[in-house]
């Protein structure tokens, strides 16, 4: 444990090594500094620091051993954004005395590195000195990778309009113009292109709808009666209708099957996902097999799988582990890489699981299990 204090009062005399002692008023409650998630410095009434945790020697790059003991402005020399030495300017010990501590901002570590800091002076009485400065400290990692993905989503999400859009605005405008010079074959056809172009602008607005539901924890699931085989004939159909050949796809049940509850709607986007990226990035037969799962207690049903594998060049082995992130894409054939990230987030709201595997065919393979679980109104 990285706490230590000092021998002698004297913020200005020469550095003295601490004396080992326990977790001061944490001990109290039996934690010890090293076990708290974020870095903990606590500097005694003369400036010099008495505790350094584990996390603040991860964060500042600092062994606990060399800052305790020393000046708080030595042990942790920090800069504000503009370059100026930061316990200067705030002066915790020397300033007013109605300080009560600085709020969470970013500073700068020695070697440009940001971190959250926040301080707390604790005084032996109301305006009397400061007794002890405690400092917390926070990596920015973690807020970094977070709004690098909001970035990323915003950029994702205005370049995916910008095409439907200016494709509606294009026609709609034409037509507005020029209504009379067109034949009705033409005016059909630039109204079933606003029409897709609408379908998809819909298609995007959903699925930001199911991204922040699913980052938020409130995405709902209503359970009815789900025949697995049959939804996914419905699928097969449609593709077969819009021109793939039949044969294309095969579809293999496992008897019996045992009763599924889960939300139809929710079903429907897993399997029009998984089934349209086999037919968009793979190749050779689709194949769907739907299974019983098998309880750990013998001869007791728990579930139903789903396999939906391709025969095309499947997935890089470096790539797996990134599939059911945001904005991964298998290929350069559009989509906005959103769609496996929401698949995950249904499966798992549905309290199932999903993996991604490479076929026997050597195509990709996506497997998804269900709980048979209950319906809503017994949930």
């Amino acid at each position: 444990m990285s706490v230590g204090t000092s021998s002698a009062p004297g913020a200005r005399g020469a550095p003295r090594p601490p004396a080992p002692r326990t977790a001061g008023d944490l001990a109290g409650l039996g934690l010890d500094p090293d076990e708290l998630p974020d870095g903990l410095v606590v500097a005694d009434e003369d400036a010099r620091v008495v505790c350094f945790n584990a996390a603040a020697a991860r964060i500042t790059a600092v062994p606990a051993a060399e800052a305790l003991g020393r000046r708080l402005d030595r042990a942790l020399p920090l800069e504000d954004l503009e370059g100026r030495r930061w316990w200067q300017l705030t002066d915790p010990y020397g300033g007013l005395a109605i300080r009560a501590g600085q709020p969470e901002r970013n500073l700068l570590l020695p070697g440009g590195r940001e971190v959250l800091v926040s301080a707390r002076y604790v005084r032996g009485e109301r305006l009397g000195p400061v007794r002890r400065v405690v400092v917390t400290l926070r990596d920015t990692e973690a807020r970094r990778r977070t709004e690098r993905s909001h970035a990323e989503l915003i950029a994702t999400v205005a370049h995916e309009l910008r095409s439907p859009l200016t494709s509606v605005k294009g026609f709609t405008a034409t037509l507005l113009a020029k209504w009379e010079r067109f034949t009705d074959d033409q005016k059909r056809l630039m109204l079933e292109t606003v029409d897709a172009d609408a379908d998809r602008v819909t298609r995007l607005i959903a699925e930001l709808l199911d991204i922040s539901r699913i980052d938020s924890g409130r995405l709902e699931v209503r359970r009815q009666p789900v025949d697995i085989g049959a939804a996914v004939g419905r699928h097969i159909q449609a593709y077969v209708a819009a021109g793939q050949e039949a044969d294309r796809f095969l579809l293999r049940l496992g008897r019996p099957l045992p009763d599924l509850w889960a939300d139809p709607d929710k079903v429907d986007q897993v399997l029009s996902n998984l089934l349209e990226n086999a037919v968009r990035h793979g190749e050779g037969t689709v194949t769907i097999d739907i299974t019983p799962t098998a309880s750990r207690r013998e001869g007791e049903e728990t579930g139903t799988s789903v396999t939906v594998s391709d025969e095309g060049a499947g997935i890089p082995e470096e790539s797996m582990n990134r599939v059911f992130t945001r904005f991964w894409r298998g290929s350069k054939r559009g989509g906005t890489g959103l769609g496996l990230y929401i698949v995950k987030g249904i499966v798992e709201a549905h309290g199932g699981t999903i993996t991604v595997g490479r076929a026997p065919g050597g195509g990709a393979e996506f497997r998804f299990t269900l709980p048979v679980a209950a319906p809503a109104y017994l949930a």
